[in-house]
């Protein structure tokens, strides 16, 4: 991967350091946000005789870090500037999305999503590369995920409910596209300060009697 053009692609890292306590800080990459060009490219294929390569595994890791760090339920590559098809994907208790179920950490390598049927769910989404924005996009609820994880080995699961809406999301990113785009309805665009006061309490009754209703 391109390493000299570290500025315009967003691969500027936070360097390991302690902290008062003695504690490594994890390293992390920025995250794009939108208006930045390379957020709206189409990522490229990985090959699968890269998967091994010293620049991919960290890419990996700088990843679930970066995640982490920022509370996401998942970071595509192309969020932090490099334009491979990898994302990642994780939700355990998570602070900004406590009504979705937990998905283990999950790496998505070339995925390939088809929709199992014509049924869809209205979920109000955020993003890390959109800050301080919501709003409500309609997703397949049956879909049917093809990738291969880090060690190039191939999966093919089927994925349901709000889970299956992350799986999209981050998809579309290495597509070069944002939850934005997926917005019909432009009056449910809100802050998340606006969110928490006025909507949260009726999306999250529709949304968690939806996940009772498809188990996940």
């Amino acid at each position: 991967m391109n390493r000299r053009r570290q500025t315009d692609r967003g691969d500027v890292r936070t360097p390991d350091a302690c902290d008062p306590c003695g504690t490594l800080v994890t390293v992390k990459r920025e995250i794009l946000t939108v208006g930045h060009p390379l957020l709206r490219e189409r990522a490229r294929e990985v090959d699968p005789d890269e998967l091994a390569s010293k620049e991919i595994q960290a890419l990996i890791d700088d990843l679930v870090d970066t995640m982490r760090a920022a509370n996401g339920a998942g970071l595509a590559a192309t969020q932090v500037g490099e334009m491979v098809r990898i994302a990642v994907i994780e939700v355990d208790h998570n602070p900004r999305y406590p009504y979705k179920p937990k998905i283990p950490l999950t790496v998505v390598i070339n995925p390939v999503i088809e929709p199992l049927d014509g049924e869809l769910v209205e979920i109000n989404e955020g993003c890390l590369s959109v800050p301080n924005l919501r709003g409500n996009v309609m997703r397949h609820v049956n879909v049917r995920v093809r990738h291969l994880d880090r060690e190039g080995t191939a999966h093919d699961d089927v994925r349901r409910g709000l889970t299956a809406g992350t799986f999209q999301h981050e998809c579309d990113h290495l597509d070069g596209r944002l939850f934005l785009d997926r917005v019909e309805d432009t009056t449910t665009l809100a802050t998340w300060e606006q969110f928490e006061r006025f909507h949260r309490k009726a999306f999250v009754e529709r949304i968690t009697a939806f996940v009772e209703r498809v188990g996940s």
